[in-house]
């Protein structure tokens, strides 16, 4: 019988295609998995920006995305341990940290970093952030 791989790369179809990367990598710890979840940005499922100019749309587009990663790795933003975000402008922390409230559980805040950035991959992102979850097994 093959062997599970340590390993599990994924790209939910909940979030836009990647070029060059995987979304999420699951890594079985024999009594929890963690996902990590590489940056995203504000593209919807088809891969169009959301919310061009707008800081807090595009932070609604990034958490729905890390949202939709973990879901389709079987956990939930319960498990959310690490975010890692990196903006252009470090005012717009405050909006986003609105937006995330809406996704995360306000009692028990994740760890995070927070990297101001000269330049994203695109002129017309704002910000990209990445997540790191923690999901028990058999719960």
């Amino acid at each position: 019988m093959a062997q599970e791989p340590l390993v599990k790369f994924d790209n939910p179809k909940s979030i836009h295609p990647p070029k060059g990367y995987s979304h999420s990598a699951t890594i079985d710890l024999g009594t929890c998995r963690m996902v990590i979840v590489s940056g995203q940005v504000a593209m919807d499922e088809q891969g169009n920006l959301v919310g061009k100019g707008d800081i807090s749309r595009q932070a609604e587009q990034v958490f729905q995305n890390i949202k939709n990663a973990i879901t389709a790795a079987g956990g939930n933003m319960d498990h959310l341990v690490k975010l890692n975000y990196f903006l252009l402008q470090g005012q717009d922390i405050q909006p986003i940290r609105d937006v995330r409230d809406k996704f995360i559980n306000t009692n028990t805040q994740p760890t995070s970093t927070l990297v101001k950035v000269s330049g994203l991959f695109r002129e017309d992102i704002l910000l990209e952030i990445e997540a790191t979850f923690v999901i028990p097994k058999g719960k």
